[in-house]
Order: C-alpha cells, then sequence, then structure tokens
C-alpha cells in the first residue's frame, strides 16, 4: 500500500446531481504552510447530474462560470487551481524539514474531493487487472518534468470481476486491456508527485454512470484540477 498520503479507492453508488461551483474566494486554513489566491480565472462548467465521489447532494441547475483561486504548496514550485468556494488543508511529516507535504483539497460542502502529494518518497503496489480507459490527456505544467509524461486519467480497473474506478495522474497515459495497476507516482524535480480523487466504496453502479459523472460539474471541476498541476 501507499504511505498515508493516499486515501483508498473504494466506491458507493452515489444519487445524481451535480454541484454549483458559483464560488467565493476560499483560503487555505492558517495551519496551512501554503499560500491559496484568487486567480480571476473562469471555466465553464457542464450541469449534467451525476453520482458524486461523497454522498448524494441536492441538484442545481447554475451554469455560470466558477471562479477559481491557486493554491502553491510551501516550496513555490507545486501548485494547482481549484474551485475558488472550495478550500484546501496542508499536512506536513513530523520530521523538520519536511520530507512530505501532503494538500486535501475540500468542496463548499466539506466532502473531501482530491489529495495531492509531494515528497521524498512514495510507494506502491501493483497486481493484474483488465483496464478500461474513459479518458486521459497530458497534464501541461508537468510536460517539462521527467519520462514518462504526466497524465490526467480516469478509468476503470476490474480484478475478478470488482470494478475500482480511478481519477487520477499517472506517468504516462494508461493502456486498456490487461494489464497491471498503476501507483501513480510523478516524478518532479528531486522528488515525487501523487493526485488523485477520493472516491467513497462503489461510486458508479456502471461505466455508464462513471462516464454521465465525469460529464457532471464535479466530474469536471476535478478533471480540472489535477489537468492544472504544474511544477515550476
Amino acid at each position: 500500500m501507499r504511505s498515508a498520503h493516499h486515501g483508498t479507492f473504494i466506491a458507493a453508488l452515489a444519487t445524481a446531481a451535480a454541484i454549483s461551483l458559483a464560488g467565493c474566494a476560499a483560503g487555505v486554513p492558517s495551519a496551512s504552510s501554503g499560500t491559496a489566491s484568487s486567480s480571476g480565472v473562469a471555466a465553464t462548467l457542464p450541469a449534467t447530474a451525476g453520482p458524486t465521489t461523497s454522498a448524494a447532494k441536492p441538484s442545481s441547475s447554475a451554469s455560470a462560470p466558477a471562479a477559481l483561486a491557486t493554491y502553491t504548496f510551501p516550496d513555490g514550485r507545486l501548485s494547482f487551481k481549484y474551485p475558488a468556494d472550495w478550500k484546501v488543508e496542508l499536512f506536513t511529516g513530523d520530521v523538520k524539514p519536511s520530507t512530505s507535504r501532503t494538500a486535501t483539497v475540500f468542496d463548499a460542502s466539506g466532502t473531501k474531493q482530491v489529495t495531492v502529494y509531494s515528497g521524498l518518497i512514495a510507494d506502491g503496489v501493483t497486481h493484474p487487472v483488465t483496464r478500461t480507459v474513459f479518458e486521459s490527456a497530458p497534464v501541461p505544467g508537468l510536460q517539462e518534468q521527467p519520462a514518462p509524461a504526466a497524465h490526467y486519467s480516469f478509468y476503470v480497473d476490474r480484478m475478478d470481476n470488482n470494478p475500482a474506478y480511478r481519477m487520477h495522474l499517472a506517468a504516462g497515459a494508461p493502456a486498456a486491456g490487461k494489464g497491471m495497476a498503476l501507483d501513480g507516482i510523478i516524478r518532479i524535480g528531486k522528488e515525487v508527485l501523487v493526485a488523485d480523487a477520493q472516491f467513497i466504496e462503489k461510486p458508479f453502479a456502471s461505466d455508464a454512470a462513471a462516464k454521465a459523472w465525469l460529464a457532471s460539474a464535479e466530474g469536471q471541476a476535478i478533471k480540472s484540477l489535477l489537468l492544472s498541476v504544474t511544477y515550476r
């Protein structure tokens, strides 16, 4: 298993609903060593309903562009954008100077949606799976880092007919068909990066439900966050 920064991708079917992402500026709690700032960038996010990563949420027909904020890690090099009415909390290891940092992103309702880890080490295990890939694309802000190039990816791995849905950053584009589970470890400078959407147990009843969620406001917001990860 990975170190404690990585939440297990477990799943439960949640009632379809879309989240309004029109946002007021959100700051990072005082305990965080990173910085959050409003970027003034607008992103149009579809309001198609779909399962959530947490639980059933009230539907919303709002389709106005969502304001974004930027979170920057304490090193000043790693950053990402997120809806301005969400919040980010930073956890650092006990060793000084800290060798690990985990930014946890919560939506406006307080539900954990994404974790972004950077540090000197990251553990991973793998096993045989059969994979169906829904979507994958290079992450622009990580293309200058060591190969294989970081890709935003959303897919399902099946082992013994049990589906495990994942949306995260992968080293290279995930291959469909029979293969091995991915550890999601990306190299950045002298460290590593792991960034994952946090699904609870069985978030989707089917692949069709997963695709519908991807088109929802919540799915698009998490996708945009992962695609915005940048290391300078």
